[in-house]
């Protein structure tokens, strides 16, 4: 056998030059078993890292050239908000622009140190924005939660001057890039004045220069550095913080003032010893309403805003920056009516009669649907700015007693208008007559017979001793559930102590002439409304309409109480000579007097021709909290005060 010839082996291939090599990722990674060829190793992963790095720093520089810096929003030629009554017709137009420019020279260095302690401690440092400060407003709405804005002063200003005052991710966006761009752009002290010129202070004033003038009645550069803690401190929220809002904005103001101060000490702003200086509040003056909102124009749109807020979410600031069209359930005819009934039969001279000052009346007429239709709120809005028509504070005395009795007939079983009281203090359901037991003692004594009221008389003739054990038989948390159910307001209502069903509750009245619908309405009732539409640039804006009725107690419960006011408003007008009884029973289908025990307060509600209108008057001394006694209003023979609300109530019902 001829053996082939060995052949040579065949040299190796040279390598081929790295860049002729395929480009192979090693994922799944070779030479690794099981779950090990899955993880990406140190290398990868710091490669992973530094291209996602490039690329976010590609697309931010991208991103930051082109967005521009827009042009300032023309705040000055913007419209004023616009009421309208509920004809078409235009009620008033507010919102003309508050604010006057000053340069940092005249703004004294204590505001400047106070609004940065307040707002941006870092604002001469760092760049203009703050990174977790978008991405937690980012996340808050996302999740739904509370609203927050920019966290630096650069940012807040881009906001008042360059964009629109929406709060959504695409605005957080922009703002947080052109804020980047204007740091770069513009100086520090340029930013920081141009902020103070913008800022919303509340009380209409944008900027620094109208704040002083609103909150002191001085210029800016007028301002101590205890003035200025508490301008800085309304930047956080007007609406919140303005002291003369009331007592939980005092008490807001006050703490944050404080922290303000203390704070400009802790980093170095102000020294222990200035600061010891500073410990009075420095109260500002009270809030002055434009001359257009004067008479009952300032109540109405002070209602109107706040059904506004509490159904559309929006602010004070946001109706002040104007444009929209409001559309309310104001009668104009009513309106007047209304104020020329309380203006024709006060009868009270307090230059003569001590018990004639400082007499407030207030009232409000609703429909069964729960449209305010008028109010009373006072003489004048610009001068006396409490809303007596829709402010709690004022007893309500015998008019809560309705209310006792609907949950009498609506919980207690067996009870009727006919059940009553014996002189033993026992219910006695079916009346007429019960026996009580005898006399305790010695001897004993024989069994007494007595005649209890029945309820129906009890409400008219206002007896406190029925009412006292009604409530108490029956429960004073379901006296006072069915009264919330009736639309008082439950923080209006007082403690539940024996006093509870005779009145000691203060609900305003508006919500008292609300909660009467529901007597003569079968028993349903709904939320009092204000305002039917609102419009702004040709959108609607969503929140508005009619309330949907509810049940608050049975029809049976409201047509007893109804027929029973009745009863009760016949009697209490007729019994006032100066007007006479009433021409028919139709004139007036329910109605309640009444009068607090310590006679702080008189009411009448009555309701007729649709309307339900409650009246009240009360004595209250500017800067008192404290209500004084009604005792002599009008004279010794004007039955001690409480007839004038009836009296209004007939000259504007009736028309007498």
């Amino acid at each position: 056998m001829v053996r082939s010839p060995i052949r040579p082996k065949r040299p190796k291939r040279p390598d081929r030059p790295t860049r002729h090599r395929r480009l192979r990722i090693d994922y799944p990674r070779r030479g690794k078993r099981t779950w090990r060829r899955w993880v990406p190793s140190w290398r990868q992963v710091l490669s992973g890292v530094v291209l996602g790095l490039a690329a976010l720093a590609g697309l931010f520089a991208v991103v930051y050239a082109s967005v521009d810096i827009p042009d300032e929003n023309a705040e000055a030629g913007r419209q004023g908000t616009v009421y309208y009554w509920a004809d078409g017709s235009q009620l008033v137009s507010v919102g003309a622009v508050n604010r006057q420019n000053v340069t940092l020279a005249d703004i004294p260095g204590s505001v400047e140190n106070a609004v940065i302690a307040a707002e941006n401690e870092t604002f001469y440092s760092d760049p203009g924005v703050s990174a977790t400060g978008i991405a937690r407003a980012a996340m808050s709405m996302v999740s739904g939660g509370e609203t927050q804005g920019g966290s630096t002063i650069t940012q807040q200003y881009v906001k008042n001057t360059y964009l629109s005052q929406e709060q959504s991710a695409t605005r957080k966006f922009k703002e947080f890039f052109i804020s980047l761009k204007l740091n770069n752009k513009q100086g520090k002290k340029e930013i920081l004045q141009g902020y103070l010129n913008t800022s919303w202070f509340g009380r209409g004033a944008y900027g620094i220069q109208a704040a002083a003038h609103a909150y002191y009645g001085i210029p800016a550069k007028d301002l101590d550095p205890s003035q200025a803690a508490l301008l800085a401190s309304l930047l956080k929220g007007a609406e919140q913080y303005d002291p003369t809002g009331g007592k939980g904005n005092h008490q807001r103001a006050v703490d944050r003032w404080a922290w303000i101060l203390d704070r400009q000490v802790e980093i170095g702003m102000m020294t222990k010893a200035e600061r010891a200086t500073y410990r009075k509040f420095p109260e500002p003056n009270p809030a002055a309403k434009p001359t257009s909102l004067g008479g009952q124009t300032g109540y109405l749109v002070d209602i109107a805003n706040k059904y506004i807020k509490k159904r559309s979410g929006l602010t004070d600031k946001d109706l002040f920056r104007g444009g929209y069209q409001v559309h309310t359930t104001f009668d104009k005819a009513r309106v007047g009516q209304l104020e020329r009934a309380v203006r024709s039969v006060r009868d009270l001279d307090p230059k003569k009669r001590p018990e004639d000052k400082y007499v407030e009346v207030g009232a409000a007429s609703v429909r069964s649907d729960g449209a305010v239709v008028a109010v009373y709120g006072g003489a004048d809005a610009i001068t006396h700015f409490a809303n007596n028509a829709d402010t709690a504070g004022v007893p309500v005395g015998s008019a809560f007693k309705p209310f006792v009795l609907a949950a009498a007939l609506q919980h207690g079983d067996g009870i009727t208008l006919n059940s009553g009281y014996d002189n033993g203090g026992r219910l006695i359901k079916d009346g007429p007559y019960a026996v009580t037991p005898p006399l305790s003692g010695a001897g004993g004594g024989a069994a007494m017979v007595s005649a209890p009221t029945p309820l129906r008389d009890a409400l008219v003739m206002s007896s406190n001793a029925t009412f006292s054990l009604l409530g108490r038989d029956i429960g004073l948390k379901k006296v006072k559930e069915l009264a919330v159910s009736a639309g008082l307001h439950e923080e209006s209502l007082a403690r539940l102590d024996k006093s509870f069903p005779l009145g000691t509750s203060t609900p305003s009245a508006v919500r008292m002439a609300d909660a009467y619908t529901a007597f003569s309405n079968d028993g349903m009732r709904a939320e009092p409304y204000s305002v039917t539409g609102m419009t702004r640039d040709g959108e609607t804006v969503e929140g508005f309409g009619k309330p949907e009725p509810q049940r608050a107690m049975d029809a049976s419960v409201a047509n007893d109480v109804n027929n029973t006011l009745g009863m009760l408003a016949w009697t209490r007008l007729g019994q006032d000579g100066k007007f006479g009884w009433p021409k028919t029973a139709d004139d007036v289908s329910a109605g309640a007097t009444s009068k607090d025990d310590r006679m702080k307060s008189a009411w009448f509600i009555g309701h007729t021709k649709g309307l339900t209108t409650a009246v009240t008057m009360f004595r209250n001394k500017p800067g008192t909290p404290q209500l004084l006694g009604m005792q002599g209003v009008g004279g010794p023979d004007s039955g001690r005060g409480n007839v004038f609300p009836l009296r209004i109530w007939n000259a504007y019902a009736l028309g007498k």
